[in-house]
């Protein structure tokens, strides 16, 4: 019989890495935000992503929803183990966006309105961050319901994997601010970048070296022969595609800096995927074992098809629209 799972999968998995990508840029917009020094360099900064922003967000409710409907069973238990950081995302994306407008429209409290965008922007990189960190840990599974505690999620990795994804969208945001800015705010974008930068090698590298001690199975496969001859050339490309973001932020590259930290974050995705695969509920149940029914896959598959490219388009399109470097004079407010 012909089976959905595959295809799911690489929708969930694109769209999760869509989400990364594109709302990683603008919460690193955020992080960033907070160390601007003065009125007019927050207003272009806010504005470099005033046009994308909100639309960014819909791949997170594409990848939850896919999931519960194409793998009831990993949803039921994902969502109880991480129901803390879960909740703290999503008050603190909640917050940030009530922060981005009404910074625009309440001057008498703008301050405290630019804080409330800089610190919802952090505490959601770093809530998902921490989830990342617990799923690659793993749950407590007894049968098929989760039977850890609420905070089994809080771990020395965890809070690691918070801290590193911070950094990695402070990156890409550096890489957003570049290509979109110009003058002092470009360069204090190269600045910063270059620290991110630093924090994001040093992220990576540890959790590439705690993951295996952790669990032998991810060991094996990373180091038994001949797997580590096949697998190599991904980490060795994580170091060439680093020494790359740092000659671009070093440099005039006004696209290698964002172009090369989506390339660390497809290389660490991709590092995730051969530790984990083929688990959805990693070390516990397969995609396979996870997955609804063929029949339910194949119904709500049609829909999905029709509803892809539409988001494809109209994110593409706004993109398109709002290209170029930002002006003082031009803008959101």
């Amino acid at each position: 019989m012909l089976s959905f799972v595959p295809v799911w999968t690489i929708i969930i998995a694109v769209g999760i890495f869509l989400y990364v990508l594109l709302d990683g840029f603008d919460l690193g917009v955020g992080i960033l935000y907070g160390f601007e020094p003065d009125l007019r360099s927050r207003n272009i900064v806010m504005n470099s992503i005033a046009p994308v922003w909100d639309g960014n967000e819909t791949w997170l409710v594409l990848g939850g929803v896919a999931l519960l409907a194409a793998f009831p069973l990993a949803f039921a238990i994902i969502i109880p183990a991480l129901y803390f950081p879960v909740l703290v995302m999503l008050l603190a994306l909640v917050f940030r966006g009530v922060a981005f407008d009404f910074r625009f429209r309440d001057t008498e409290n703008k301050t405290f309105w630019d804080h409330g965008f800089f610190y919802g922007s952090a505490t959601a990189a770093f809530a998902q961050g921490v989830m990342l960190g617990a799923f690659i840990q793993g749950f407590k599974v007894e049968g098929r319901v989760f039977t850890g505690t609420s905070f089994d999620f809080l771990t020395p990795f965890s809070v690691l994997t918070g801290i590193a994804l911070m950094f990695g969208y402070a990156l890409l945001g550096a890489g957003w601010l570049i290509l979109k800015t110009e003058g002092d705010i470009e360069a204090r974008a190269r600045r910063r970048g270059r620290l991110c930068l630093l924090g994001v090698v040093v992220s990576m590298a540890i959790v590439s070296i705690w993951t295996p001690l952790m669990n032998a199975n991810v060991s094996h496969r990373w180091f038994s022969w001949p797997n580590i001859l096949f697998l190599a050339p991904v980490p060795i490309a994580a170091a060439a595609v680093a020494f790359g973001v740092w000659r671009a932020l070093t440099g005039a590259s006004q696209s290698g800096t964002f172009v090369g930290a989506v390339g660390l974050f497809v290389l660490a995705y991709l590092g995730i995927a051969i530790s984990l695969w083929p688990f959805i509920v990693p070390h516990t149940f397969t995609l396979w074992e996870a997955a609804s029914s063929n029949s339910t896959q194949a119904f709500l598959l049609v829909g999905t098809l029709f509803l892809l490219p539409v988001i494809l388009v109209y994110t593409s399109w706004s993109y398109w629209v709002f290209r170029g470097k930002v002006r003082a004079d031009i803008g959101y407010h």
